[in-house]
């Protein structure tokens, strides 16, 4: 399961172009289920604490590629893929997914 916070219209439509992937509105709805992927919109989050509360293996997060405080903040805070936004787009299939 795929859980991913991404309330830009076009982040979601390019995220949910690879399939499997629901949606929360809010941040902190991500703990409230186990997932094995949680995806994670860093710039948009707004309060990194919510990521101690997610039940996943892994936790991918994308941010600008400029913001290094908040992508070092993510890493700290349990973000176990930190990537920045170009990079995650550019291999969102394979980090969803794994290679295809």
């Amino acid at each position: 399961m795929i859980i991913a916070y991404a309330p830009d219209l076009m982040d979601r439509s390019k995220i949910a172009s690879v399939g499997g992937v629901t949606f929360v509105r809010d941040p902190g709805e991500l703990g409230d289920q186990p997932a094995d992927v949680v995806v994670v919109d860093l710039a948009r989050l707004g309060n990194l604490d919510v990521l101690a509360s997610i039940v996943s293996s892994r936790i991918v997060g994308f941010a600008n590629h400029v913001d290094r405080g908040l992508m070092d903040a993510a890493r700290a805070a349990g973000c176990t893929e930190v990537l920045a936004r170009s990079a995650f787009f550019g291999r969102i299939g394979q980090l969803l997914y794994g290679p295809r």
